[in-house]
C-alpha cells in the first residue's frame, strides 16, 4: 500500500494504515491543509468558493464527500460539479470565480488509487513553493476550523461539462464547419471513466458520429488505464475491422490523449502534442515547450514553422510555467497532454480532439497520412524500481559524471543528449520508481540505450 505525497497533490492507494494509505484521516488533513494555505493566500481577494470534481473511480464517492465535508468545516462554500475531467474542473475554478480547486482523481494509475490535485484561483496547478507550503502546513497540523455559523455552503452544479465544451467549439482554430463537412467516423475508448460522459457530447456537437468502447463511468477500468499501446489491444483490433477514420484513447480523467490511425496502427502518443502544434504553428506561429522527457519531433517541426522549442522539467506545472516565460503558443507533454493557451494553462483532451479533428478536415488526409509528414523517433521508456535504501541522487550523479562529455541537462534528474539520441532519468512524482526515457531514430536503437543505463544503474545499486 502506498501515499504519495507531493507539491502537486496527494496520491496513493484506498484502505490500510493512517499515513501509509490514501485514507479519509489522511484525506482530512491535506484538504484542510489546501484549506488553510488558500485563505492564507487569497487573504482580501478570497471569494470563499473552492470547485471539486472527480473522475469515476470507484473510490471517488467517498473521497470526494471526505473532501467536501472538510472544505465546509473550514469555512469555504463547496462547488461540486460531480464527474467531471480534470480539465473542465480547472476551466470551472475560473468560470465560478473560485479561490481555487480540488480534483480528484489519480490519472493513469490503477483502480485502486486516487488523488487530490490542487488547483490556485486561475485553475491551474499549483507551484512548487506553494505545494511545498501545503505539504509544510499538513505536517504542523495547525488547524482552525470553522464555527457553526461561519461553515461553507454546499452546491452541485453539473453544467460545467456543457460549458467546457462551449469554450472548445468557441477556439478560433476549431474548425467546426470543415469537421462536420468530413463526415468523420471514430472509435473511442473511455476506460469506464468520465470519457464516456464528455466525449459523446463534444463529438456529437462536431458532427462525428462514433462507437464508445468502454464508456460507462463506474470506474471499474476495463484495462491497464495508461493510454499506451500494450494496453489498447481491444480498440486497436476494432480499428484494424475498418469503417473507422480515426481511434481516441484517453486516460481516466482526460487530460491525456492518444490517436490510433484509420488502419489500427498507433498514431504514436508522443506524436499527438505534435501534430497538434503542427496544425496550430501553421496558423500561429511561434514558439512551443515540452518537457525533457517529449520526443524532438516537437522541436524539429516548431523550427520547421520558424519558431523556438524550449524544454522544460517534466510535470504540467513546469511546463505552463516555462511557456509563460517564452510566449508558447502551444506546449505539452509527450505523454498525449496538450496545453493550448488560447483555451486555458492546462492539459486538455477535449481541445486536442477538436485541433486534430480540425487539422485532418483541412489537409483532407487520413491519419496515417498525416503521421507521414512527421519526422520518426522512437522511444523507450522503461522503470526502475526503489526500495528504501535506493540512494536516488548517487544514481544520478554517476550517470551524470560518466556522461560529462555529451551534452547534460539536471534541471530535472539528468537527461543526456547525444547528437542522435537522448536518455533521460528522473524520479517519478506519482509513483515510487525511477523513469528512464531513451529516444532514437529506431525502437532497437531507442531500447538499447536504456537498457545501457538501467546496466549502469544496477551495478552501481550493487
Amino acid at each position: 500500500m502506498t501515499l504519495i505525497k507531493s507539491i502537486s497533490g496527494i496520491r496513493g492507494t484506498i484502505g490500510g494504515h493512517t499515513g501509509d494509505t490514501l485514507n479519509p484521516l489522511d484525506i482530512v488533513k491535506f484538504t484542510t491543509a489546501y484549506a488553510t494555505f488558500i485563505r492564507k493566500s487569497r487573504g482580501e481577494k478570497s471569494t470563499g468558493k473552492i470547485v471539486v470534481g472527480r473522475d469515476a473511480r470507484i473510490s471517488g464517492d467517498m473521497v470526494r464527500n471526505v473532501v467536501c465535508g472538510t472544505l465546509m468545516g473550514t469555512g469555504f462554500d463547496v462547488i461540486d460539479i460531480g464527474l467531471a475531467t480534470t480539465p473542465t474542473t480547472e476551466l470551472a475554478v475560473r468560470m465560478a470565480g473560485a479561490d481555487g480547486g480540488i480534483i480528484i482523481t489519480a490519472s493513469h494509475n490503477p483502480r485502486q488509487w486516487n488523488a487530490l490535485k490542487l488547483l490556485n484561483s486561475e485553475g491551474e496547478f499549483l507551484s512548487k513553493d506553494d505545494g511545498n507550503e501545503v505539504l509544510a502546513i499538513a505536517d504542523s497540523e495547525a488547524f482552525d476550523y470553522a464555527d457553526v455559523d461561519a461553515l461553507g455552503r454546499y452546491t452541485s452544479d453539473d453544467t460545467y461539462n456543457r460549458k467546457h465544451i462551449d469554450a472548445v467549439l468557441g477556439l478560433q482554430l476549431v474548425d467546426v464547419e470543415a469537421v462536420r463537412k468530413a463526415h468523420f467516423r471514430v472509435c473511442v475508448d473511455a476506460i469506464n471513466s468520465v470519457g464516456g460522459v464528455i466525449l459523446p457530447k463534444l463529438l456529437d456537437e462536431l458532427g462525428v458520429s462514433y462507437d464508445v468502447l468502454n464508456g460507462t463511468p463506474d470506474g471499474d477500468f476495463a484495462h491497464n488505464p495508461e493510454p499506451l499501446e500494450k494496453n489498447l489491444g481491444g480498440i486497436m483490433e476494432r480499428m484494424r475491422g475498418g469503417g473507422f477514420d480515426l481511434g481516441i484513447v484517453v486516460d481516466p480523467d482526460v487530460d491525456r490523449l492518444a490517436f490510433i490511425c484509420e488502419d489500427g496502427r498507433m498514431f504514436g502518443e508522443e506524436y499527438t502534442l505534435v501534430s497538434v502544434a503542427d496544425y496550430v504553428l501553421g496558423h500561429t506561429p511561434g514558439n512551443t515547450v515540452s518537457n525533457l522527457s517529449s520526443t524532438r519531433a516537437l522541436r524539429d517541426v516548431t523550427e520547421r514553422h520558424g519558431g523556438h522549442y524550449t524544454a522544460s522539467a517534466v510535470g504540467e506545472v513546469n511546463v505552463t510555467t516555462k511557456m509563460k516565460e517564452v510566449g508558447a503558443v502551444i506546449g505539452g507533454e509527450g505523454n498525449g497532454g496538450v496545453i493550448y493557451p488560447e483555451s486555458h494553462y492546462g492539459r486538455d483532451a477535449l481541445v486536442g480532439i477538436a485541433l486534430f479533428l480540425s487539422s485532418l478536415a483541412q489537409k483532407g488526409c487520413k491519419a496515417s497520412e498525416l503521421r507521414a509528414t512527421f519526422p520518426n523517433y522512437y522511444i523507450a521508456k522503461n522503470r526502475i524500481d526503489l526500495t528504501p535504501t535506493t540512494d536516488i541522487d548517487a544514481i544520478l550523479a554517476k550517470v551524470k559524471q560518466m556522461y560529462a562529455d555529451q551534452q547534460v541537462n539536471d534541471i530535472d534528474g539528468v537527461k543526456i543528449d547525444f547528437p542522435d539520441k537522448w536518455v533521460h532519468l528522473r524520479k517519478s512524482n506519482t509513483e515510487p520508481i525511477i523513469r528512464l526515457y531513451s529516444e532514437a531514430a529506431t525502437m532497437e536503437e531507442a531500447d538499447a540505450l536504456g537498457k545501457q543505463i538501467m546496466k549502469v544503474v544496477s551495478e552501481f545499486g550493487k
